[in-house]
């Protein structure tokens, strides 16, 4: 690994960090990534390439790419870091009308790695509000395409009679989730998405889903940033832990996202419940 003076399209834009070689798949230290007041938060190194087992390493090291047409790869590690617990998903009274209509509806369903290529390569086309490109690079697309074939990265997939109309793709180590991207083509289509896929992880005991950056939409459904160490003990632990062996997605995942069929269902397991005598 090198020193590399990187010019980035931003104010006072020489900035010195890592740069990556072919034959080393290592990172440097987390800490060593650029801090919050400086022009690029979390700009850790560049260069290397998108092999899976590189990419395994950075996201089981919270590190991840993001980097636009013409740019080397460009690896980051923000602090702080945005996540979704999936026991703080807020579901709307809205969403939650969508949903009862999109499981009552026999043409409506939710499907998993059925349509990855699809699911990729639409969020990387599709446009989005205050945005002028996509970071989705056709490398990437390749990249990640590739690595789906190994088993670490995952789509859910919003369908309606026999449609794709939404999605989400994103990568599973242990039971941690890494999200990466979303798309609708329909209203709401991606939200039902990421419903199911909260749904799932709360049924697999994952308990955090790491959205990278902040934004408003995410905020909105109940992610929030959390400093960087706590994020990368959560992933150390997480990454350990035994994942989901059956990645499909079934009807009564649904009911994950309800509290009170959760605690009906812990109490049934348990003994009878009601208020102490």
């Amino acid at each position: 690994m090198q020193a590399l003076k990187l010019s980035l399209s931003v104010p006072m834009s020489t900035l010195a960090i890592t740069w990556l070689d072919l034959e080393d798949d290592t990172f440097p230290d987390v800490a060593l990534a650029l801090p919050p007041d400086s022009d690029a938060p979390g700009l850790l190194a560049a260069g290397g390439d998108l092999h899976p087992r590189r990419l395994r390493r950075a996201y089981a090291s919270g590190i991840f790419p993001w980097y636009s047409a013409g740019q080397p790869i460009l690896w980051w590690s923000p602090d702080p870091r945005m996540v979704l617990y999936t026991a703080e998903f807020k579901l709307s009274r809205s969403l939650r009308k969508t949903l009862r209509h999109f499981r009552q509806d026999p043409g409506c369903e939710v499907r998993i790695d059925t349509a990855f290529p699809r699911v990729i390569r639409a969020c990387a086309s599709t446009p989005r509000a205050g945005q002028s490109g996509t970071w989705i690079v056709p490398d990437m697309v390749d990249a990640y395409a590739a690595w789906q074939q190994l088993g670490d990265v995952h789509s859910f997939e919003t369908w309606v009679d026999d449609d794709l109309v939404g999605g989400l793709y994103g990568i599973c180590l242990g039971r941690m989730f890494f999200g990466e991207s979303m798309f609708a083509w329909q209203t709401d289509a991606s939200k039902i998405a990421l419903a199911a896929l909260v749904s799932f992880c709360r049924a697999h005991g994952i308990d955090m889903i790491d959205c990278q950056q902040r934004t408003g939409h995410l905020s909105s459904l109940g992610a929030r940033e959390i400093p960087r160490s706590a994020f990368l003990e959560h992933v150390r632990r997480a990454v350990q832990a035994p994942g989901p062996r059956v990645w499909a997605f079934e009807p009564s995942l649904w009911d994950a996202l309800d509290p009170l069929k959760r605690q009906d269902a812990a109490c049934a397991s348990v003994s009878p419940c009601g208020p102490p005598a």
